[in-house]
C-alpha cells in the first residue's frame, strides 16, 4: 500500500503523527502532514489505517501501490 497526503485539506491535528510517527511527521514551517515512509512495512498497516481513520480532515489516505 501507498500512502496519500492531500496536504491542502491537512488541518494539522497531528493525530497522525501521534499515532505512527515512524511514518508521519508535522512539518515544522506550518503543522502539515509529512509522510517519512511514503511505502510502510506490511506489518505497520494495521496502525496506519488506524492514523488515516483518525484524521479529522480526511487529509490521508491509502492506496494499492501501482
Amino acid at each position: 500500500m501507498e500512502i496519500r497526503v492531500d496536504r491542502e485539506r491537512c488541518v494539522a491535528a497531528g493525530q497522525c503523527a501521534l499515532f505512527v510517527p515512524e511514518v508521519f511527521d508535522q512539518s515544522e514551517e506550518d503543522g502539515t502532514v509529512v509522510v517519512r515512509t511514503p511505502e510502510p512495512a506490511p506489518e505497520a498497516l494495521p496502525a496506519v489505517r488506524d492514523a488515516v481513520g483518525r484524521c479529522p480532515a480526511g487529509a490521508i489516505s491509502l492506496a494499492p501501490r501501482v
